[in-house]
């Protein structure tokens, strides 16, 4: 018996873009991601209804229907931005930094203010967050910037990446976002170690860190707030950490079921920065471990895949993109447990957000497009 195949086959001589692409892209990291999105639509539809209905929207899911949209694009802007070559995706970052930065200027004189920062700009009845686009821009650009010093020694490159670093990082203390210039600092950090990082910057970073974290603790009231309250939280108001703490422990190993989970009625951020809480009361402590182990096993797969390649610009910044990932859901996990301070961090693609899905779907996208043919290196070139 003859069977015929019902789809064309592509053939191992075929080098079109499409092909290559789907060759050398490494389809586990994506699937991660996929999984994360999917499970961030799950926990909108678990929490979206109650916060449409305490801000009092008529559409109890209003906020489900913008997180469809929402993870509709950044998925859009993942896959397109992995398909990207090396070279177009640097220059593709360093255009998305340029705007991005100018973006933070014009914030600072006519943004829209909430809850005490100036982070957004507000158009048709949207928040844009630009600091969540110029993080995994300034990462690859910056990364870049420090591989021209193999090519050419002479140049002061680690210093222009810095300044570009110092300037980024003074736009988001002056909001203020302690919290993203924590994150983005470790990433960049970590861009710098992985390029070769000299003792004498390795030690002047640690210096400035030190001081900053004391300036910043001495001049603005609100971390000042947070740290003493975590140290001391009997003399300050710990309402939100209190009721994620009661509401992980109640849900215990398997949760109470979908939907009847009482944290996302006391908290207004229920839906973005503790979504966590509520999907471990909801889900319990099993769908919580599966959650973390997806983020571990993505970060060690990223991170072994960017080990590998050989381009300098590329290896250093695909593990300044795969540590902002990661960290940024260490952090938010870390608030929900109340291991550290408050930070206002969402949980990446899981969390409800424009701002936070179209940055985590650009940081991804390019980290994709930088190890590319390295996740199934073992296999072969093309997997």
């Amino acid at each position: 018996m003859t069977y015929v195949s019902s789809a064309p086959l592509l053939a191992r001589s075929d080098m079109s873009w499409l092909t290559e692409w789907r060759r050398t892209l490494d389809w586990g990291l994506l699937g991660g991601a996929f999984f994360l999105i999917a499970i961030g639509l799950l926990m909108s539809l678990a929490a979206g209804p109650t916060a449409a209905a305490r801000i009092g929207y008529a559409d109890q899911y209003f906020f489900v229907f913008r997180q469809v949209g929402f993870a509709s694009l950044g998925c859009l802007i993942m896959v397109a931005v992995s398909m990207l070559d090396r070279a177009w995706a640097r220059r593709f970052a360093t255009l998305v930094f340029i705007v991005s930065l100018t973006l933070m200027f014009f914030i600072l004189i006519w943004g829209h203010e909430a809850k005490g920062a100036q982070r957004w700009l507000r158009i048709a009845g949207f928040s844009l967050q630009p600091s969540e686009m110029v993080k995994p821009a300034l990462i690859v650009f910056g990364g870049w910037l420090l591989a021209q010093r193999e090519l050419y020694p002479t140049g002061p490159w680690a210093v222009i990446a810095f300044l570009f670093y110092a300037v980024t990082l003074g736009l988001l203390l002056l909001q203020p976002d302690v919290g993203q210039s924590v994150l983005l600092t470790a990433a960049f950090v970590v861009t710098f170690f992985v390029s070769g990082l000299p003792w004498r910057w390795a030690a002047g970073f640690a210096v400035g860190g030190v001081s900053l974290s004391a300036s910043l603790y001495a001049l603005l009231p609100h971390v000042r707030y947070r740290v003493n309250s975590f140290i001391n939280p009997d003399s300050a108001d710990t309402y939100q950490i209190d009721r994620a703490a009661e509401a992980i422990g109640r849900g215990g190993l398997f949760g109470v079921g979908p939907g009847e989970g009482q944290v996302k009625i006391h908290l207004p951020d229920a839906h973005t920065d503790f979504i966590y809480a509520v999907m471990v009361e909801e889900f319990g402590l099993i769908a919580a471990l599966v959650l973390m182990a997806i983020f571990v096993l993505m970060i060690l797969r990223g991170f072994r895949a960017s080990s590998r390649v050989d381009d300098g610009y590329a290896r250093a910044a695909s593990a300044g993109l795969f540590t902002l990932f990661g960290l940024q859901a260490a952090i938010n996990i870390a608030v929900n447990l109340a291991l550290i301070p408050p930070k206002g961090m969402t949980l990446p693609f899981v969390s409800y957000g424009g701002s936070s899905m179209i940055g985590t779907g650009l940081t991804l996208g390019l980290a994709l497009a930088l190890v590319r043919g390295q996740g199934t290196r073992t296999r072969g070139r093309y997997g």
